[in-house]
């Protein structure tokens, strides 16, 4: 496959525009600065479109895609209509089911489940809207940690709000899929708990 998925450091960085409903990413090497992955919302719908300039935007659905600058595609992330909680599925580069999320009902600050394809919970987000931190966690063991602060190689390619540090421990072993549902759940954590 590819060996950006076992990178444990990346950089993202939100498309902005004024008329812009689409979410679209670039994710960067830090050490590089060169753009190493590109999420996109590609089949976006009319009256999606329309939906994602009301009140309305938390429940559209969605269908957004992480490939690689060659156009390989990595991971699928997808979500229909949503009334009151997210589910969201994660598909792999063949479109088979990885996991997913599940939101929490009544949580304070965010908080979604990570599940594999069998819907058994591998951690949780947990997070902090003020300080916009958020940890995986499996148990006491932090698998992961995203946050808008980076202080690191790069810095100034990442100062606006709309950009987001990614840090997978190293300990997560190279090609498990919950690395793909890491970096899948970051594309989702404005998508699902803000928005």
């Amino acid at each position: 496959m590819t060996d950006v998925i076992n990178k444990n450091l990346y950089l993202i960085k939100e498309h902005v525009g004024i008329f812009k409903a689409a979410n679209n990413y670039d994710i960067y090497d830090p050490e590089s600065g060169e753009i190493i992955m590109e999420c996109r919302e590609p089949n976006l719908g009319f009256f999606t479109k329309l939906l994602r300039f009301t009140d309305y935007k938390r429940m559209t659905p969605f269908d957004v895609q992480i490939r690689t600058t060659d156009e390989q595609r990595l991971i699928r992330i997808q979500r229909g209509i949503s009334i009151f909680l997210s589910k969201v599925e994660v598909r792999d580069h063949n479109n088979e089911l990885l996991g997913g999320f599940a939101q929490k009902l009544f949580s304070i600050g965010g908080k979604f489940d990570v599940l594999d394809q069998n819907e058994q919970v591998l951690c949780s987000l947990e997070g902090n809207w003020v300080g916009w931190d958020f940890y995986f966690k499996d148990g006491e063991t932090t698998l992961a940690h995203v946050t808008k602060k980076w202080g690191g190689l790069g810095a100034e390619m990442f100062t606006s709000a709309d950009n987001y540090v990614l840090e997978i421990n190293p300990e997560v072993p190279a090609e498990h899929p919950i690395r793909k549902l890491i970096l899948a759940a970051v594309m989702c954590i404005d998508m699902v708990l803000k928005e």
